[in-house]
């Protein structure tokens, strides 16, 4: 006897509306009673992030959130005034307003007026007009939050971060990108530098600071003494950082990712300091260090074995470099070389006969390599992605379609 869907039991069809997107759930609220019963049930909506253009008031959609158990926001457009959604949304844990370049410190300032212990993420990318003065509210406020997204925000500087350091003791990510105004000294206040003013946020196991111009390696050595347990370390485009600098990186046992992408005072010099030490890395991002060669893929294979992703797109390397790197890297999953023009069929031939465990290989802008190399790198067994590219031929220039993984 087949049992028709309209009889499954409350539990049950909330359990299968768990597997729809966010569109899908809201449709199938609107069948029968009995679904929107099922489909408002807290569990089909665990994680799900509710996406809000805030144009006019509308009385019902923060109890409507919260009667389905929604506590992550993502403001979309911002017409109304910032308290109105933490009014409404009294155990709020994630609130995204990246983007929103009409919000103000005034804005911010009328919605933080007392501490929301609730929030652990909070994203303010783009947010333009925000300066130090938000961030002491939120250092005020926000005393428990963990992830603190402040890319772009340009005219944060140093007292932003002394704000932080004194305030977000739980904090375990830190986005700063492009937040030029920073420097030295602001990253000595996040390593716990100045103790007599802030403890600092020495939790920290993410910390973003791309495109930040002013750093210089003494960063670095704060970081290394204070951050003891950073795990995510992006520098690229920190043009003031050296080889000098990452001495004092290779030390860091709980390091597992660093993005030097474009760093270009980066040379094999650098790279011998990392490998020498006591890194356990499984991410390494050198791309655009014109700087690097071949003597780099030595240093790696010696130090960095364990390595899982290695980007070195538009490094120095030929197929030499990489024939005394793939003996020593069986572990490697992903490897970047596009653009390394001096790579041909013979590398990809070495890569192909030692790194059997690669999952995903570019190879854009790799001119010297030819339809032979292509096909043996194809017969990797774990290549996961393929993605169509063309390729100029170095001796017709007649342009060729390949398949680059």
């Amino acid at each position: 006897m087949e049992t028709h869907i309209s009889c499954l039991f409350p539990e049950l069809l909330a359990m299968i509306f768990g597997y729809l997107d966010v569109r899908d759930k809201g449709r199938a609220a609107q069948v029968c009673t009995a679904w929107r019963d099922a489909a408002y049930h807290k569990s089909v909506w665990r994680g799900v992030e509710a996406k809000l253009h805030l144009r006019r008031a509308n009385p019902s959609l923060f109890p409507s959130l919260q009667a389905r158990g929604i506590r992550r926001v993502q403001i979309l457009s911002l017409r109304r005034s910032l308290s109105y959604v933490i009014q409404g949304m009294a155990n709020i844990e994630s609130l995204n307003l990246s983007g929103c370049y009409n919000l103000t410190d005034n804005g911010l300032g009328h919605a933080f007026v007392q501490e929301i212990g609730s929030l652990r993420a909070l994203n303010l990318s783009l947010c333009k007009q925000i300066t130090d003065s938000s961030l002491g509210r939120i250092a005020q406020y926000l005393k428990g939050l963990e992830v603190l997204e402040l890319g772009g925000c340009s005219n944060i500087t140093n007292t932003g971060l002394l704000l932080i350091a004194w305030g977000l003791q739980r904090l375990k990510s830190l986005n700063l990108r492009s937040c030029r105004h920073l420097s030295d000294v602001g990253i000595g206040h996040l390593a716990g530098m100045t103790r007599s003013a802030a403890e600092g946020c020495l939790g920290l196991e993410q910390l973003t600071l791309q495109d930040c111009q002013k750093l210089t390696d003494l960063s670095l050595k704060h970081i290394s003494r204070g951050l003891t347990g950073l795990r995510l370390l992006n520098l690229s485009f920190c043009g003031g950082i050296s080889d000098a600098g990452l001495l004092h990186l290779s030390h860091m046992g709980s390091l597992r990712s660093l993005n030097l992408r474009s760093c270009d005072n980066i040379s094999d010099t650098g790279i011998m300091h990392l490998a020498m030490g006591s890194l356990r890395l499984s991410g390494l991002d050198v791309s655009f260090c014109d700087k690097v060669g071949d003597q780099s893929l030595a240093y790696i294979a010696q130090g960095l074995d364990g390595l899982k992703s290695l980007s070195l797109c538009s490094c120095h390397i030929s197929d030499d470099g990489i024939n005394r790197m793939v003996r020593q890297m069986h572990g490697l999953r992903t490897l970047n070389i596009g653009q390394c023009v001096r790579i041909t069929d013979k590398g990809l031939e070495l890569i192909a006969e030692h790194l059997s465990q690669l999952t995903g290989i570019d190879l854009y802008g790799c001119t010297r390599i030819t339809k032979r190399g292509l096909e043996r790198i194809t017969q990797l067994p774990c290549l996961k992605e393929e993605r169509r590219c063309w390729l100029f031929s170095t001796t017709n220039q007649k342009k060729t379609e390949v398949y680059c993984l």
